[in-house]
């Protein structure tokens, strides 16, 4: 079941998207910055346990980002991130936000839900705060695709 992060899950949710992102496949989470926009969390919960999350966090009055999807390695390949982002686009549509856009090392899945290939430079300049703390930056190799909605 999708639904959103409770307060007690954030260490849980900080779990998940560090592993990850000690592969380099996405950036780290602080606890400070998970429980700061705690708000902006789904998970995907089932038994009890948390085996996936993503975040769609608003950037601008038109503009979000989803971020963080991660699902634990064990349930890939069950639909999991499939709900999550199908959940986050349904709340960015309940917003009125009228563009999604992700950085991801995985176009493939995103485009699935028509998304399309953007050039970085078209996103804010607002959105690179997060990457300049990256190690990768500014060599990144994720690819910027965006969502009309």
């Amino acid at each position: 079941m999708v639904r959103k992060a409770k307060l007690n899950e954030v260490k849980e949710i900080q779990k998940l998207i560090n592993f990850y992102a000690e592969q380099g496949l996405m950036l780290p989470r602080s606890l400070n910055d998970l429980y700061d926009n705690l708000h902006d969390y789904f998970v995907y919960e089932e038994k009890g346990e948390i085996l996936g999350t993503c975040a769609l966090h608003i950037c601008w009055e038109d503009l979000a980002e989803i971020k963080s999807l991660a699902v634990e390695k064990l349930a890939q390949g069950k639909g999991i991130a499939t709900k999550l982002v199908k959940e986050a686009l349904k709340e960015a549509k309940t917003l009125g936000i009228k563009r999604v856009f992700v950085l991801t090392y995985e176009p493939a899945f995103f485009q699935r839900f028509a998304f399309v290939e953007i050039d970085k430079s078209k996103l804010p300049q607002k959105i690179w705060g997060e990457c300049v703390k990256c190690v990768k930056f500014p060599d990144c190799k994720e690819v910027a695709l965006i969502k009309e909605i």
